[in-house]
């Protein structure tokens, strides 16, 4: 049945699925053109944050601590603590997409972005019968209308972003789009006590200069999240799934 699913007809699924996302990213993107420019940020290293790292909630990250002339190891850990979930979301789909050559994985990692991801790992767990070139199909059609999405829109952020009127509140997007992914991913104990937890150790750590209290967030979150993990697969007659 889902063996027949051919390449080409994935990838057009994915499009379609990834459709809806471009309600926020489009918004995200302008926001973060409009908030790199007023930082001092020249057109070019605008768009090699949005091209080059491709990953908004770190880019803001980075910007931040950066506006606040953060030592510059402290913005590169910054951001990558905010990616660290990119590491969390490769080693999920590694049992759908490793068999694939080495210069698709690479391709795959770098649209690594969190609707790919999220999408992606929602279809191969519905429909577990799709062949490898389906899988990477489908998930490369789901960056199709987001990555140009986002070049294009950082771009006009960058170079218009002083004119967008500040009624239309483009800040929202940020939270409505990791609100949207998350939710329906806190399925297990795990998701939502890590989850939980990062909210709250960030909360108590916003007094740490830099916001470096983002990172000690992260670390206990994923030691919370991972004990519990390996504590519920321990647990007789049961396993990860909560």
């Amino acid at each position: 049945m889902e063996q027949s699913v051919t390449p080409k007809t994935a990838f057009l699924r994915g499009s379609r699925d990834a459709l809806p996302f471009l309600l926020v990213v489009g918004p995200f993107a302008l926001l973060f053109g409009v908030v790199g420019a007023e930082a001092g940020l020249n057109l070019a290293e605008v768009m090699g944050f949005s091209v080059l790292v491709i990953a908004g909630a770190s880019q803001f990250a980075a910007l931040q601590v950066m506006s606040e002339n953060a030592p510059t190891i402290i913005v590169i850990l910054t951001a990558l603590a905010v990616n660290l979930r990119m590491a969390m979301y490769s080693a999920s789909l590694t049992p759908y997409l490793g068999k694939a050559p080495i210069w698709k994985r690479a391709l795959a990692a770098y649209f690594m972005v969190d609707q790919a991801y999220t999408l992606s790992q929602i279809k191969f767990e519905m429909e577990p019968d799709l062949s490898v070139s389906a899988r990477l199909a489908y998930y490369l059609g789901t960056v199709v209308p987001i990555a140009p999405f986002w070049y294009i829109l950082t771009y006009v952020g960058a170079v218009a972003g002083t004119k967008i009127p500040p009624e239309f509140a483009l800040d929202f997007a940020l939270p409505i789009t990791f609100i949207a992914m998350i939710a329906p991913a806190l399925r297990t104990i795990a998701h939502s006590a890590a989850a939980v937890t990062s909210v709250i150790v960030a909360l108590l750590m916003a007094w740490m200069p830099y916001g470096t209290g983002l990172l000690v967030a992260a670390v206990v979150a994923m030691a919370v999240g991972a004990q519990i993990e390996l504590w519920m697969a321990r647990r007789p007659g049961t396993g990860a799934q909560g």
